[in-house]
């Protein structure tokens, strides 16, 4: 399968993995890279980078809005084969070693099993290495407070709840937020489409993934790059309203 790139903006392009998103930010051959798919992605994401004008020995650091298997993927190969350093909040960077995983569990897929695209979406998982061991022996907490010194200048923004040190990304000079897992646009087990939470089977902290819809409906945007589903343009506050209705009881 060949990777779907999206140019969303100057310098940014949203991919499209399988049942997972990623991002690149350019500055000529040099990239950023938030977030890696799904371990079974990594084809996908290294034709991505040759896609967009670069190359792995080009990307100057991943960074990881949390570390769930299908966002996490080849970010440990990166880091071995090509240096690249992963950067994660530092509430996640024990996650991402490994000494501790917040991840959903077989039994609770299996009891959710009943909802549509649970099953099919399960089984892609496990297939494309979901459920695989494979920690990052040298994680790092990001460098610096504010914007970072990397192509396309993300600010990280704690948004907890999905994990404890789930960041979002933002890019104010392009008017971008890259919202990982903190606020979605579709997934293969949700049978609506647009803004929306995960399902609550997801979450680590449900309560606290909603609270962390404050902290997006700050941030100045008008293109929401989601960890799964297309790209949503419009104001970002527009897109955590209608979240935030949809989360409540008959929304």
């Amino acid at each position: 399968m060949r990777a779907d790139v999206r140019h969303v903006a100057d310098g940014t392009y949203l991919v499209h993995g399988s049942n997972t998103n990623w991002v690149i930010l350019t500055d000529g051959d040099a990239a950023t890279l938030i977030d890696t798919g799904y371990p079974g992605d990594r084809r996908q994401l290294l034709d991505s980078l040759t896609a967009v004008g670069s190359s792995p020995d080009a990307v100057q650091a991943v960074l990881i809005t949390h570390a769930h298997n299908d966002h996490l993927g080849s970010a440990e190969y990166l880091r071995d084969t090509h240096g690249t350093p992963v950067h994660l909040h530092e509430a996640e960077v024990p996650h991402a070693r490994r000494e501790f995983l917040h991840q959903v569990s077989v039994g609770r897929v299996l009891r959710n099993g009943w909802r549509p695209g649970v099953l099919p979406w399960a089984v892609h998982s496990l297939r494309v290495g979901g459920t695989a061991h494979i920690p990052v022996a040298a994680p790092q907490a990001f460098p610096a407070v504010g914007p970072l010194d990397l192509p396309g200048r993300p600010v990280p923004v704690h948004t907890p709840g999905h994990t404890r040190g789930h960041v979002a990304f933002h890019l104010p000079d392009a008017g971008v937020v890259v919202s990982g897992d903190a606020l979605v646009s579709g997934h293969p087990t949700s049978r609506i489409a647009g803004p929306q939470l995960l399902p609550d089977m997801f979450h680590h902290e449900r309560a606290r993934a909603l609270s962390s819809l404050d902290i997006l409906e700050g941030l100045d945007g008008d293109v929401l790059l989601p960890g799964h589903g297309p790209v949503h343009r419009g104001p970002v506050r527009q897109a955590v309203l209608r979240t935030r209705e949809r989360a409540l009881p008959g929304g």
